[in-house]
């Protein structure tokens, strides 16, 4: 049969996000034209968020197994061994569209959404983390997608009942018209009872529970992978809705239905709903699907097969139950008050085959749906290298404390109290550290052991538009450093790959360095990649988004008692830096929010050094020789040593020498340094050289003010106001 596409459907499977190879594509493989309902299937399937069609060959270089992985990517989500019989599961994922176009529901759904994939393997959840990017904040939408995010992660991880414990936030005026919304869920499980979601066998039944499908989402992968442009607002049906406290109930039943043993395969409705989900169950186990969509729950009367199977309604699960379980799901689904039915079968076929009104109206081989997307090698180019910048090609401030002042009250550096004070950090009990206590990774505790999980979120996106390759390499190293700074044993990572259009050679080329980068830092710093999540088309109007490649860590506190955060500093306490100092400036905050520049080279990473630098602080810590660190990143030294002072209310005095060197000592942002705080110098120095690590005294926990002699003077009462007093002043302007 000719694959010549007939316009109608061809200008429909355009509308889809198909172009007209991949339209051709599958009329060559149904060997006949789709109809409607079977063209919205592929549509979804073979989406950039479903099928990854143009990053796949590109993920294929990241280490993916280490002795403490039971999991890796392919799942829901990842799964790590953290001992004694537990095993903790998580995942970062992106919901960027849909809060630029509904920032409330955008970025609740994508709070529902992530814990969806940790709950549906089993875990309880016990965390949340989010990475959020705006725009400049002079920008007309910028305030109202501020407000509408915040809100929306608070008003659902706070009737959950999950805590959000740490994250990052940026603006830049690279993210005006597309702003990034990553959230990441960390849940815990027995390790010897995970849930996959591989359909086993033929003849099983398929059970819908949870809400009642509605018209809201519907396309929702398929807008997640095009661009913006001025009618982006037309899209906001596109938008899901959440319910949080349908969720709480959702989480409830699922894991009570685990326990019971009638599960077979569990999967939850996310991107592409429940087209994805029946796909994918069955495509992995092998076996065919069939549907009867009469019998699905529905909120909404007169709902097509097409609408039911590409909604993206929330609080939705599809689970194979074992042979005669039927009745125990219904028991359980009655407790907890959630619609449920059976809806289908498992089959030998090999098909997913639809039934509406009695009516097949869809019959499809799951093989090109499931395994045969297109995938695509796009061509690339290198992006241009910065120049290295020298000492002298960075002038000095006339005043440091003004620049100090500055660059401390800036948008990516003030503090976010405003936006984590809405969030509920220690529902559950277990939170030990957290975005208010003055930590560089959130803690939780393992309940009822001495155990506690580390958790981060980091990328620093100048660096990755300076040099994909080594920002992709400083994302995966602070990610180590900064569960190293609270003595967590990084275990494994998640990653929320955050790029404009890969149709573009020059966006092909970010996408490949950073991820070259990244491979390389987990190689070097046994630091395998588990789970994650790829967004493209991050773009509007062909402006695409700096490169965010978002690193979600994971890492194991033994005994939480020995853990640090750098609110502890005490006074007399020497500070000691930890690692080498060389003083580089390009692409840092000093440069762009201090001198208006965003030019230069970002810092080299060093992967030995940091692994020896990290090991030294981690024993340090471990052994209860320290208790106050923290890690050298944004703004350098002299930003390191004034958030320590402010979450201590201790002033701190620098003995750096005035001079040309001392720029890049203050502000400079190289790698693989820590700031220590100890009533014991002489054991940490001595313990440095034995180490092979370079260390020195730069300073004493004294007084009520930074400063610097020769430099500056700083009260710490006027840097708190700057930094603390920014973000409540825009939002309150």
């Amino acid at each position: 049969m000719s694959a010549e596409p007939s316009k109608s459907l061809a200008e429909t499977a355009a509308e889809f996000g198909l172009n007209t190879a991949e339209y051709e594509r599958i009329v060559q493989r149904l060997n006949r034209e789709p109809n409607l309902v079977e063209l919205g299937v592929f549509s979804v399937m073979w989406s950039e968020h479903c099928s990854y069609k143009s990053s796949k060959k590109q993920l294929g270089k990241f280490p993916t197994k280490g002795p403490r992985v039971i999991c890796g990517p392919g799942e829901n989500a990842g799964v790590v061994d953290v001992g004694d019989g537990l095993a903790c599961i998580f995942k970062m994922e992106s919901h960027n569209h849909p809060s630029f176009i509904e920032p409330y529901q955008g970025a609740a759904t994508g709070v529902g959404g992530i814990m969806r994939d940790v709950f549906t393997m089993g875990a309880r959840p016990i965390a949340l983390l989010n990475a959020l990017r705006f725009g400049d904040p002079g920008h007309p939408k910028t305030k109202r997608l501020v407000s509408g995010v915040v809100s929306g992660i608070g008003g659902y991880g706070n009737c959950v009942g999950v805590p959000t414990v740490a994250g990052e936030t940026n603006f830049h005026r690279g993210y005006d018209g597309n702003i990034l919304v990553n959230a990441m869920c960390v849940g815990l499980a027995d390790a010897d009872k995970i849930f996959y979601s591989a359909a086993p066998a033929a003849g099983l039944s398929v059970v819908y529970f949870g809400s009642k499908t509605g018209r809201d989402g519907i396309h929702g992968a398929t807008m997640a992978s095009a661009e913006f442009d001025e009618a982006s607002d037309e899209k906001r049906p596109t938008v899901q809705v959440g319910d949080p406290f349908a969720e709480k109930l959702l989480i409830e039943a699922t894991l009570e239905l685990m326990a019971s043993g009638a599960v077979a395969a569990i999967q939850d409705m996310g991107a592409a709903g429940l087209t994805s989900s029946s796909v994918e169950m069955a495509g992995k186990g092998g076996v065919g699907v069939e549907l009867d969509l009469d019998q699905v729950p529905q909120r909404e009367e007169g709902m097509s097969a097409y609408e039911m199977m590409l909604s993206e309604s929330q609080e939705r699960m599809l689970a194979i139950l074992k042979p005669g379980r039927e009745a125990d799901g219904q028991r359980i689904f009655a407790k907890w008050g959630l619609d449920a039915a059976v809806i289908g079968r498992t089959t030998d076929t090999g098909h997913l085959v639809l039934r509406h009104r009695g009516e097949v109206v869809a019959d499809v081989p799951l093989a090109p749906l499931f395994d045969d997307a297109p995938l695509y090698d796009r061509p690339w180019v290198t992006p241009p290298a910065q120049p290295r910048l020298k000492a002298a090609d960075v002038p000095a401030p006339e005043d440091y404390a003004a620049a100090i002042v500055t660059l401390m009250s800036a948008p990516d550096m003030a503090s976010k109290r405003w936006l984590w004070e809405q969030y509920d950090r220690h529902v559950m009990a277990d939170t030990l550290e957290d975005s208010a206590t003055g930590a560089d990774a959130g803690i939780v505790r393992v309940h009822g052991t001495q155990k506690a999980l580390a958790m981060t979120s980091d990328v620093t996106p100048r660096y990755v538009q300076a040099d994909p390759y080594e920002g992709g390499k400083q994302a995966v190293a602070e990610a180590w450093r900064n569960l190293t700074a609270v003595g967590a044993d990084p275990i494994a990572i998640t990653d929320n790959l955050n790029f404009g259009n890969p149709e573009r050679p020059e966006i092909m080329g970010q996408i490949v360095g950073a991820i070259d980068g990244m491979a390389e830092a987990c190689r070097i710093l046994d630091f395998p990649v588990v789970s994650g999540n790829v967004s493209l088309y991050n773009e509007t109007n062909g402006q695409a988004i700096p490169p965010t490649p978002t690193v979600g860590a994971v890492g194991l506190i033994k005994d939480y008692a020995r853990r640090a955060d750098f609110a502890s500093m005490q006074p007399g306490d020497a500070l000691v830096q930890l690692g080498v100092t060389v003083g580089e400036l390009g692409a840092s905050m000093y440069l762009r929010e201090v001198l208006g520049r965003e030019d230069g080279a970002p810092p080299p990473v060093d992967l030995p050094t940091e692994r020896k630098v990290g090991f030294l602080v981690r024993l340090l810590i471990e052994q209860g020789h320290l208790r106050t660190v923290h890690d050298l990143s944004d703004g350098g030294l002299v930003a390191a040593a004034a958030e320590m002072a402010l979450a201590s209310n201790l002033g701190i005095r620098l003995n750096i020498e005035p001079g040309p060197r001392a720029l890049g000592m203050l502000f400079g942002e190289d790698q693989a340094r820590y700031l220590v705080a100890t009533n014991d110098p002489d054991f940490i120095l001595g313990a440095a050289r034995k180490a092979g690590v370079l260390a020195d005294v730069v300073g004493e926990a004294v007084g009520d003010a930074l400063a610097c002699p020769g430099l500056f003077d700083l009260p710490l009462a006027r840097l708190r106001e700057a930094h603390e007093g920014w973000l409540p002043g825009y939002m309150g302007g």
